[in-house]
């Protein structure tokens, strides 16, 4: 026995060495998304891939394979949920991926990927597509290599899916996505055949210090730690950290949206509440993270959608806000800033969608990026085919491709292919999540009237949060739900509310 925890304690070590250098070069991302001036972005790319190169080399050490060989019987003796069978066992799908990478490769793609950003915040202000094109060919040609180094798979997209929602494939997403899609467009439909809400009130001027001040004080309320967090400004919010205790969000303002700042806080919050959530015990492992995009993403919207833009909470929060802001709200009632906030229509931005048309978004880019990795659309025509599904869609055409295919960020900062459909996979899980907490806590929708979130935070802490990755997304649904993923409780969920909403 104590020649296994000599090797465990060997294991642990070595992994936490190889995750002190991932966090070194997440934070040398954060300051480049954040502070970072731009003349430093040629040696930042070149850093963070030298950081990247000497993780993998040292994760793929042929003595991390030895060690999890050994490892393994006693791991196999073991329960398996606890720490040290899944460290053993997730360790080990990781160690064999790994492997197939190689180092220089790693630093390749971090190295382009830098510079595609860099160009990406400059081409999209200006509107200038041709500027990032060669990038993007490049960032293609990088993605299918990469699949290509897991041999045996069904589509070119499925390696790119599972680094991000580990056991999905291109087949089976596109299989739910087709039913969603089949439930989705008649309420599009009937919701946007009606006028629209009215939101202008939303539009009007509300200065960058109070909005910053009101959505931080509601992500508190929330539950962010901010003893353990922060935030910052950036082109496109998102969330990281560099360890257990240190988990940062970022955000954007706009002075003439309220709805900007606001949800935006309230999204990345939920992404950290997850990261804030983990067992301490497994900071500085592969265990230490969340499970999957999908899952993370369930966590961001169920903050932001079943939470933010519920009626309860407004019960609570908008006094507060009316009172931060008396000239632009203080004769909106409830009810029409209810109604203003889940407005539903026919938009251009993923990220401004309202929760109806939201998920159309994603299947546009899931279906297009799976099209220039099958290499049956070219990047040079990616922004016609772009406005033709738009179009086909929306039934809007953008007016330009800062709006249009310049708008995410995915592409241009990272693979094509493997992060779109954790956004329509996290919406759906959401609502199953919501659900299960309010069978286990009824009384949920009537602690948020009162500004508590304690029961639910508590819930998806001890059921989700604190498990980190020792269980993949479809074993986190199942235990904590007690039914594999649906898209059953999401739809019920849309039509109870917008039912209300729009008189369907």
């Amino acid at each position: 026995m104590a020649e296994i925890e000599d090797k465990l304690a060997e294991l642990k070590t070595r992994l936490a060495e190889i995750n002190d250098l991932g966090m070194a070069a997440s934070l040398l991302s954060w300051d480049q998304l954040t502070y970072m001036p731009q003349g430093g972005a040629e040696a930042r790319g070149r850093q963070m891939a030298t950081l990247s190169k000497i993780a993998q080399e040292k994760f793929i050490d042929p003595i991390i394979g030895k060690l999890l060989d050994d490892l393994a019987p006693y791991a196999e003796s073991l329960p398996y949920d606890s720490d040290d069978a899944s460290l053993v066992r997730v360790t080990r799908i990781d160690y064999e991926n790994a492997t197939k990478l190689p180092p220089e490769f790693v630093a390749e793609m971090y190295t382009h990927l830098a510079a595609s950003y860099q160009v990406w915040t400059e081409a999209r202000p200006a509107n200038d597509f041709a500027k990032v094109q060669p990038y993007l060919e490049k960032t293609l040609e990088l993605s299918r290599k990469y699949s290509e180094y897991y041999p045996g798979y069904e589509h070119i997209a499925d390696p790119l899916i599972d680094m991000s929602d580990y056991g999905m494939k291109a087949s089976s997403i596109r299989k739910l996505f087709a039913e969603l899609r089949d439930q989705l467009v008649p309420i599009v439909k009937a919701i946007t055949s009606q006028d629209l809400a009215d939101d202008s009130f939303l539009h009007l001027h509300f200065p960058e210090n109070q909005q910053m001040a009101f959505a931080e004080s509601v992500i508190r309320q929330l539950g962010y730690d901010f003893n353990r967090g922060r935030i910052d400004k950036t082109h496109h919010p998102f969330m990281t950290k560099f360890s257990l205790g240190d988990v940062r969000i970022t955000t954007r303002v706009k002075e003439d949206y309220l709805g900007e700042t606001l949800f935006s806080n309230i999204h990345e919050a939920g992404h950290a509440l997850y990261e804030q959530g983990i067992d301490m015990a497994l900071e500085a492992s592969p265990l230490g993270g969340g499970t999957s995009s999908g899952v993370h993403e369930s966590q961001s919207r169920t903050w932001e959608n079943l939470v933010g833009r519920s009626e309860e909470f407004w019960e609570f929060f908008y006094p507060r806000l009316q009172t931060e802001f008396p000239a632009q709200l203080g004769g909106v009632t409830l009810e029409r800033f209810h109604r203003g906030i889940n407005k539903v229509e026919r938009s251009l931005i993923r990220t401004d969608a309202d929760e109806v048309t939201y998920n159309l978004h994603v299947m546009l880019r899931f279906d297009l990026e799976l099209a220039m990795l099958e290499g049956k659309l070219a990047i040079r025509d990616l922004p016609e085919a772009w406005n033709s599904r738009f179009q086909q869609d929306f039934g809007i055409t953008p007016p330009d491709n800062r709006d249009g295919v310049l708008q995410d960020v995915h592409w241009f900062g990272g693979f094509i292919g493997g992060a779109f459909q954790g956004y329509t996979l996290g919406n759906i899980l959401s609502a199953q999540f919501f659900d299960a907490a309010q069978r286990a806590h009824p009384a949920i929708r009537n602690e948020m009237r009162q500004g508590q979130f304690g029961s639910l935070h508590g819930w998806l802490k001890d059921n989700v949060y604190r498990h980190g990755r020792k269980f993949t997304a479809p074993e986190v649904v199942e235990r904590a739900t007690g039914a594999p993923m649906s898209i059953t409780p999401y739809i019920q969920y849309l039509k109870t509310k917008y039912g209300k909403l729009y008189s369907l």
